[in-house]
């Protein structure tokens, strides 16, 4: 019992300690309140179709129609047979959303620090700092869950890696292979592609150090049983792999077979995104400093700057009520910087950095050197368009790397390595093995280094820094240079109180490691006192920008949008139809299929074909592909913003026969085509499909008719009668994967019509059609994800008797 004591309570205490903290920090949890999350919000509609017809039926639709004219729920939220990893992912979330990523943060944060042989009240000051990093927090308010999720999971598969370095290969190679099917599973390849940079970082300074000590085998040893451990890993996620992989490759994601642009011009990147999508959000080179200074570049892109702002005395002066003042200061556009959006700074904190710098001064070995390494690399790529060179080697010559967009993002890897080495860095102070003296000469330069470079900033910021933004220009010309000029000298304030705080906060931290180092203060004091510091330092900043005001009822959450009067109107008519919703914007908004089925949607990925009809007809009001693709409805608000609805009277219908074919050789005369057809009359066929169409010239029967008798999302029952054979186009989404087409009950080839659309040849007389989807990526990918839980449940068991045997 005193052994177990001994070696298990501590952990049991940080375990208890993490919990309360999660629940603390995101309080309003407790009483049954949700944080209200944009991208969440956008999800609830996206997704609402197919978890009611979950909920209704107890079946699984992998097709919704409510979205883009329909398109798989692969990344909607799809359940999946014998998908286990997932069913462990949500036991392991048992605290009420946000609070159950704080926590994930935490405890794989702080499991990292045990395995690298931190001390555990290290290893959880450690965790607080990593956990409570401003981009982390700032991504839960937003509703980035899956990107919290995968990031959750970065150190855990890093302390799988390490593990097997330290050639305790058996549960090395068990910890890495869960972790990193965990990490799959969060569904962010993003996030777990930015980890494999870092990963082969780590791997490239363990490979120069085991050349150096003569242990390569050990370390190919290593590698073989860590890629061992990601083929189980993708084995226990073979199904969402394979059918994200699918449907990549339909979406913006996806290689397009467009060669020009809306405006006729060459298209310059036919595969993946292009650069300027790819960069859009770019790091400025400048604003590195937010890492210490949190709003160095003005924070977000408005802030509240308060009542004693010189923005507010200039609307006083203007005469604006104190109300309508006190008002409008709650919203300054502050943000000076380069990117478009900024709900925060990517703030790591004062005390985590000036500790990372005494790691840099304090530690040596390889976990300095992949730390330091895989910060730069993550920096360097995180500005983006502003280090054009190397962005553009990773676009051309990394794979996928033209698959992510948004590359600031990729900071997520400075915010995991600094704080291990911020750790490290202290339990070296800590340590007896370093002379006295190399201690206090690294804190003297750890603290002047930042110190001299915060005096810097306050004694010379009108010479280095404009306090000018992109945006300016728009806000001269609506309210005058003056208020401009109110909005810099807040920005200034802003710039100053935030730099002052990080200097007082080094000076601090600084104080209090030397006193350690004179021994006015003993190890546990230290520990308490650089954790308040740390939690002070970066609950402060989270709070700005994610605290109790962030949440709402469970009520609002899971119903975000209100039925208006139009929304009403359009549901009595129980025909099947789509709308198109003006009202906001309709390839940035859940709201329309919350309650209909949308032609538009919110989504990162969406249907490329979809994407590329937008951008050449739908955004110019292009009646035609309305026509095309049943939109019965038009959604949009008059002067004063009410949402009204008119009707479209010509829309095509369900499904219907053409006179005649358009035959084109390319996707581009394929698009461009629609513009001068009559889809109601003709149909537009690639040549690809010229086989499956009639050998015999079409006779065209007048009297032919088509109807949609029965419509789920995964299934649609139509019953034609017509004297000739005959080509019908219907108004859904040509898939090529997973939709089988059955005439009569007996399987027959359909193909593309319309550039995105859905053809098949109907044989003369009275048939029963009926489109099924059964994605065979599905079936495949759920009997490699069983097989591999058999095999990892297996080698766990074998995992757990070798360890016993040993022990006895």
């Amino acid at each position: 019992m005193k052994d177990f004591t001994q070696k298990y309570l501590p952990h049991l205490i940080v375990l208890t300690l993490f919990i309360i903290v999660s629940l603390f920090y995101f309080s309003p949890v407790l009483q049954g309140k949700q944080i209200l999350q944009s991208d969440i919000v956008q999800y609830t509609g996206m997704a609402k179709q197919h978890n009611d017809y979950r909920e209704a039926t107890g079946e699984e639709s992998y097709w919704t129609n409510s979205a883009f004219g329909g398109m798989p729920t692969y990344q909607l939220g799809a359940q999946y047979p014998h998908n286990y990893i997932k069913q462990l992912d949500r036991t392991l979330r048992f605290l009420p959303r946000p609070a159950d990523y704080l926590f994930l943060y935490f405890i794989g944060f702080y499991i990292l620090l045990l395995v690298l042989k931190v001390d555990y009240k290290l290893a959880a000051l450690g965790a607080l700092g990593f956990g409570f990093s401003t981009y982390l927090i700032i991504i839960l308010g937003g509703g980035h869950n899956a990107k919290a999720h995968a990031i959750a999971y970065m150190p855990l598969v890093l302390a799988g890696i390490f593990l097997v370095f330290q050639k305790k290969y058996l549960w090395g190679f068990i910890l890495f292979s869960l972790a990193m099917a965990l990490e799959i599973s969060a569904n962010h390849f993003q996030m777990t592609y930015y980890l494999l940079i870092l990963v082969l970082v780590v791997g490239i300074v363990y490979l120069m150090d085991a050349f150096k000590n003569k242990e390569l085998p050990h370390f190919f040893k290593a590698v073989g049983l860590m890629v061992a451990g990601v083929i189980i890993a993708v084995g226990l996620n073979a199904t969402n792999i394979l059918a994200t992989q699918e449907y990549a490759a339909e979406s913006t994601r996806g290689q397009s077979e467009l060669t020009i642009t809306p405006d006729g011009a060459p298209k310059d990147n036919t595969q993946g995104l292009s650069k300027e999508y790819i960069t859009e959000y770019s790091y400025g080179l400048v604003e590195t400093f937010n890492l210490f200074i949190p709003r160095f570049m003005g924070g977000g892109n408005v802030e509240d700057v308060g009542t004693d702002s010189a923005t507010y005395d200039f609307l006083m002066k203007r005469g604006l009520s104190p109300a309508q003042a006190s008002d409008f200061v709650t919203a300054v556009p502050t943000y000076w910087g380069q990117q478009p959006i900024v709900a925060a700074p990517a703030y790591i904190g004062a005390v985590i950095l000036f500790l990372s710098i005494l790691g840099v001064f304090l530690l040596k070995g390889k976990h300095k050197r992949w730390l330091i390494a895989g910060s730069l690399v993550a920096l360097f790529l995180s500005w983006g368009k502003n280090a054009e060179f190397l962005t553009n080697l990773f676009i051309d010559y990394f794979p996928l790397y033209d698959k992510f967009r948004a590359v600031s993002s990729i900071q997520v890897i400075i915010e995991l390595c600094m704080p291990i080495l911020a750790v490290l860095g202290l339990q070296k102070l800590i340590s007896s093995k370093i002379d006295q003296k190399e201690k206090i000469k690294a804190l003297k330069y750890s603290g002047g280094i930042l110190g001299v470079l915060c005096l810097l900033f306050l004694f010379f910021k009108n010479s280095l820094f404009s306090f000018s933004g992109v945006n300016d220009g728009y806000y001269i010309q609506a309210y005058g240079q003056e208020f401009m000029d109110a909005i810099k000298e807040d920005r200034k304030s802003i710039f100053i109180e935030d730099t002052l705080r990080s200097l007082g906060l080094v000076i601090v931290a600084g104080t209090t490691l030397y006193l350690y180092l004179i021994n006015k203060l003993n190890q546990n004091a230290l520990v308490l006192i650089m954790g308040v510091l740390i939690i002070f330092d970066l609950v402060s900043v989270d709070k700005r920008y994610v605290n109790n005001d962030n949440f709402v009822t469970t009520r609002q959450m899971n119903t975000p949008f209100q039925q208006t009067q139009a929304d009403a109107e359009i549901s009595k008519d129980k025909t099947h139809f789509r709308v198109y919703d003006l009202s906001s914007n309709p390839f940035g908004s859940g709201r329309a299929s919350y309650f209909h089925n949308a032609l538009g949607g919110y989504h990162a990925a969406k249907p490329g074909r979809i994407q590329d009809l937008y951008d050449f007809y739908l955004e110019k009001g292009s009646l035609e592909v309305f026509n095309m693709f049943n939109v019965k409805y038009l959604l949009e608000r008059d002067d004063e913003g009410k949402v009204l609805f008119s009707e479209n009277y010509e829309a095509n219908g369900n499904a219907w026969f053409v006179d005649s074919v358009v035959l084109v050789d390319n996707a581009d005369e394929e698009i461009l085509s629609i513009a001068e057809t009559n889809t109601k009359k003709k149909a537009i066929i690639h040549k690809e499909f010229s086989n499956l169409l009639p050998t015999t010239n079409m006779q065209v029967d007048s009297t032919a008719i088509i109807d949609l008798v029965k419509v789920r999302p995964d299934y649609l029952h139509y019953e034609t009668d017509n004297s000739q054979e005959g080509i019908v186009v219907f108004s859904e989404v040509y898939y090529p994967y997973g939709w089988n087409a059955y005439i009569n009950g007996k399987p027959q080839e359909h193909f593309r019509a319309n550039y995105a659309l859905r053809a098949m040849v109907i044989p003369p007389g009275y048939n029963k059609i009926e489109f099924k989807f059964e994605p065979e990526v599905i079936e495949t990918g759920s009997k490699i994800s069983l097989a591999s839980s058999i095999l990892f449940l297996i080698l766990l068991i074998g995992a757990v008797f070798v360890s016993y045997r040993k022990k006895k």
